[in-house]
């Protein structure tokens, strides 16, 4: 029973509402850099529509997914009120005051820095502050998850934490630690230059932080998503989860090996050395393992499914699956693009491949199909999942639903693709303009032009999901009942210390961290000479 819906509602709507404002920046960005847009007379405004767009995305929307799913979970799977709900709470209206103090130096042109902060750009200190209270709210939500665990733990002694649970928790454990690089960043390079007391930044050092968070984050955005292929989707279409054991490791993977894995997005950095930056991209490769055993026991859960329906034969079975069924659409849609996305972070992760698509706008189609694409269509899924059972009222337009997911699947493929084409031809990405008269770049007009078409439909569709939502506020009072979880074929009775606790993982995660990380940002630290004047946004 799912007692503080309020607070879960309010995370939704919030992350939902400002999903919606991010959207609509995204298509017109998409628009006015196309051939059918017109020349944008200030190109500082499509910057500054570009930072709050990735602000948005990046760090408040996901997060507030990932806290009001969280607490979901932990009310549900464990069947226990809520502990600290005024703590939860306090998260949330840190994340409010948070974002709004961010966005208004960005609407008023001084923090036009980009998400990623692009050091020695330097922004007005407000925007930056925000964005730590952001990670602060949410750190908060961290904190409650281990807490109401613990909780758990002591009434039901060696007993195995539901499978939910404990994806749920590394979730959170996951976000805690990758958000320390960048909160380092901010706190030790970015926010003394915005604040005045100093004028000049190691630019190389920041950005050395800011790739260890700027990696590791998918994985969290990633999380709500795999708890949604492993807990929610078998028990919607009516099978059973294939593998307990198996989803376990699957997280623990993601734990572990998700977070020393970023500095392969400064392969073009000189401060960096090869080796290191081979290292990270072994790691990368790593993990793909967590995937690829997620895609196998999904399938076979899913198959499991469609075998208790009638399905027959060694491929026969896949027309049995309940297609109509909009979680099962959810699914195979996401599916599809997380292997399109995941095949071209196999180029990114090249050292040699990489530096043929660095900055081009393949890197855009890349982490928007994997994000925009495989993980935003299951947080529609997870909502439209959840939302009798926060309101009390039946969504009543499943094929509007089913409606609106296909127009995002179209959309996000539609606007990828093109991008992943244009980046190969060498395309440059962040640039609010091109001129599509020189016969240079003449060619990619046509696929310029389908991205910001797919941007389009991305938009009504997302415009869709959102009135999905206000509509099913008003339809007729049903009981949803409780809310559970998808069981495991063989439900554990037990489950071993190492697949039922987090702290042994935690501190791999953190060691292997420190060691990928920690020379080279010792070396950098002791480097002299080293910093560059500070740029400031917005300076006359």
């Amino acid at each position: 029973m799912l007692v503080n819906r309020k607070l879960i509602l309010a995370h939704f709507w919030l992350a939902f509402a400002v999903f919606g404002i991010a959207l609509t920046l995204g298509a017109w960005q998409m628009f006015i850099r196309s051939p059918i847009g017109t020349w944008l007379s200030n190109p500082e405004l499509y910057y500054r529509s570009l930072t709050a767009h990735g602000t948005v995305m990046g760090y408040v929307f996901p997060t507030l997914v990932a806290m009001g799913f969280g607490y979901a979970i932990s009310e549900a799977a464990l069947q226990q009120r809520l502990v600290g709900v005024r703590w939860a709470w306090t998260g949330f209206w840190l994340i409010v005051i948070g974002s709004i103090m961010a966005v208004i130096p960005i609407a008023l042109g001084r923090a036009s820095v980009l998400y990623t902060f692009y050091p020695p750009l330097i922004g007005n200190v407000f925007y930056y502050l925000g964005v730590v209270l952001v990670v602060v709210g949410s750190w908060i939500w961290v904190a409650l998850m281990s807490v109401n665990l613990r909780v758990w733990r002591k009434v039901h002694p060696g007993a195995p934490v539901p499978l939910a649970m404990f994806a749920n928790v590394a979730g959170s454990y996951l976000w805690a630690w990758t958000a320390v690089g960048a909160a380092l960043e901010l706190l030790l390079q970015i926010i003394p230059v915005a604040a005045g007391l100093k004028n000049t930044i190691d630019a190389g050092l920041a950005r050395v932080f800011f790739s260890w968070t700027l990696h590791a984050i998918v994985y969290f955005w990633l999380m709500p998503t795999y708890i949604a292929y492993y807990t929610i989707v078998p028990r919607a279409i009516g099978g059973r989860v294939y593998s307990d054991s198996m989803a376990r490791i699957s997280f623990i993977l993601f734990l572990v090996v998700a977070m020393p894995i970023g500095m392969h997005h400064t392969f073009a950095d000189p401060q960096v050395g090869a080796g290191f930056k081979f290292i990270h991209s072994a790691f990368t490769a790593l993990v793909a393992l967590p995937t690829l055993l997620t895609v196998f026991t999904i399938c076979a859960s899913v198959e499991i499914a469609a075998r208790l329906r009638g399905g027959r034969g060694m491929f026969g079975w896949i027309r049995a699956l309940p297609w109509d069924n909009p979680m099962m659409l959810a699914l195979a849609f996401s599916f599809v693009m997380l292997g399109f996305g995941g095949a071209g972070g196999l180029i990114n992760m090249s050292y040699q491949l990489d530096a043929s698509i660095h900055n081009t706008q393949w890197i855009t189609g890349h982490f928007h199909l994997i994000f925009g694409g495989a993980i935003v269509i299951m947080y529609f899924a997870i909502a439209y999942d959840l939302w009798p059972h926060l309101t009390g009222r039946e969504l009543i337009d499943v094929r509007l639903i089913r409606t609106q997911l296909w127009l995002w699947f179209i959309g996000m493929i539609v606007t990828t693709f093109p991008w992943h084409w244009v980046g190969i031809l060498g395309m440059p990405r962040r640039m609010a303009y091109f001129d599509f008269g020189d016969p240079a770049i003449a060619p990619q007009a046509l696929s310029v032009t389908l991205s910001a078409i797919g941007g389009f439909i991305l938009l009504a569709s997302g415009i869709m999901f959102i009135v999905i939502l206000a509509r099913g506020m008003r339809t007729s009072k049903i009981d949803a009942g409780p809310y559970r979880f998808a069981l495991a074929v063989h439900q554990p009775a037990t489950v071993p210390v190492a697949l039922n606790t987090h702290a042994l993982w935690v501190a791999l995660m953190i060691g292997l961290t420190l060691t990928n990380y920690g020379y080279p940002i010792l070396n950098l630290a002791l480097s002299s000479g080293t910093s560059v004047p500070a740029v400031y946004v917005g300076a006359q």
